[in-house]
């Protein structure tokens, strides 16, 4: 099964982009983020005319996320666990095929240090909770979105451009590790 990821940043506006993609036949299952629009306005139709099944968690002009299959999709969760009180949309799990698939739009965390940042790194304290609780179901498992994190330097083009940005600091590093040393691969 072929799985893709994309930070659309804006479902309704990046439409025919998306229907091309789905179309060239390069993905069977495809992992959307920032869709930026309320479920009700989600244009579920663009993915349903042509076959496709699609789950969608969004909310008004932020966030958001989907899954778009080939195939059926079954046992969707919506939101993280580990706080009642966050209402983002920026995570959604399902099965497909039998894999676990998680779509991920990761707080940013600017400025840092602030509540952003510490927003951030309490999020990815729940995602690392999330992820350790599935390996341990014997499913297999993709984690694929926007991590909003720079693991290392020679993952972006000018290093020091962005020192002291949340998605380089040694904090949000450090989190992205502890999650891939779980056994994850970053691919």
């Amino acid at each position: 099964m072929r799985i893709a990821s994309w930070n659309v940043n804006s479902a309704k506006a990046r439409q025919d982009h998306i229907l091309d993609f789905l179309k060239a036949g390069m993905t069977d299952v495809l992992l959307i983020q920032e869709t930026k629009t309320q479920d009700p306005n989600f244009p579920e139709t663009l993915y349903t005319d042509i076959g496709w099944n699609v789950v969608f968690h969004g909310q008004k002009s932020y966030n958001g996320v989907a899954i778009a299959s080939r195939h059926p999709i079954s046992d969707v969760m919506t939101g993280l666990p580990g706080d009642d009180e966050d209402e983002q949309a920026r995570y959604m799990e399902a099965i497909i095929g039998g894999v676990r698939v998680a779509t991920i739009y990761l707080p940013n965390g600017n400025p840092a240090p602030g509540p952003k940042f510490d927003y951030k790194l309490a999020w990815m304290n729940r995602l690392t909770a999330r992820a350790t609780t599935l390996l341990k179901d014997e499913v297999p498992v993709v984690l694929a979105g926007d991590f909003n994190v720079i693991p290392q330097d020679i993952d972006c083009y000018d290093p020091p451009g962005w020192e002291g940005d949340a998605l380089t600091r040694p904090e949000s590093r450090a989190a992205f590790f502890r999650l891939a040393n779980l056994g994850y691969t970053d691919a």
